[in-house]
């Protein structure tokens, strides 16, 4: 990883970062950045998490903030399972045990780089940025979820990905989700969740501050 952490996808709304003293007084005069995009992916058949495998499909938004390097995160998703033919899971039937989630994460300290996070079999990006953290609200169908504790205790990684900053590539490309705790344990697994990022753009809590 070079000192470029994390490059805007949308003209100067992000400089470059790094963790010299010079790049992180240039962060303070930027203001905070708002990126959004979609979750599409599945969980893998576990006999530990009832009714899986499970779809998920949903939407994320995430509100940056350089200076301070902390970052707010929610996720709005969908997930279900299949039916069972003599017994044995079928893709046919589809739809089964849907429920929603509503997820948020908020103040997590943002790491300026991608180790530790998921890797790509092919075109692995070439630069991100990452946080950890527990997190502060985890639904199901609106009610806190049946496998989560009170208040809530599980982690969840977020990692945003992309290529270079350079012209035909998106630097803030992809992202994924890692749970740990209850909700990886007993819900959506421990793999990674993948996403696209859609949107980067100045947050609209800029022109509060």
């Amino acid at each position: 990883m070079n000192s470029k952490s994390l490059a805007s996808a949308v003209g100067a709304a992000l400089a470059l970062l790094s963790l010299t003293s010079t790049t992180c007084a240039l962060a303070q005069e930027r203001g905070p950045v708002h990126l959004s995009g979609l979750i599409n992916d599945y969980s893998p058949a576990n006999p530990l998490i009832s009714g899986s495998p499970y779809e998920m499909h949903g939407q994320w938004s995430m509100d940056v903030d350089p200076a301070r390097g902390t970052a707010d995160f929610s996720a709005d998703m969908t997930m279900s399972g299949y039916g069972t033919t003599n017994g044995v899971l079928d893709a046919t039937k589809g739809g089964a045990g849907a429920h929603t989630h509503h997820v948020k994460l908020t103040n997590a300290k943002i790491i300026w780089n991608m180790t530790g996070c998921p890797s790509y079999s092919t075109s692995p990006p070439k630069m991100g940025f990452q946080f950890t953290d527990t997190v502060t609200l985890m639904t199901g169908n609106g009610n806190n979820a049946p496998f989560e504790t009170t208040p809530p205790s599980s982690t969840l990684q977020i990692c945003v990905l992309g290529g270079d900053d350079i012209q035909y590539s998106i630097p803030n490309a992809n992202i994924t989700m890692v749970f740990g705790g209850p909700a990886g344990t007993k819900h959506f697994g421990q793999q990674a969740i993948h996403g696209v990022v859609r949107d980067v753009s100045r947050s609209p809590f800029e022109d509060r501050r």
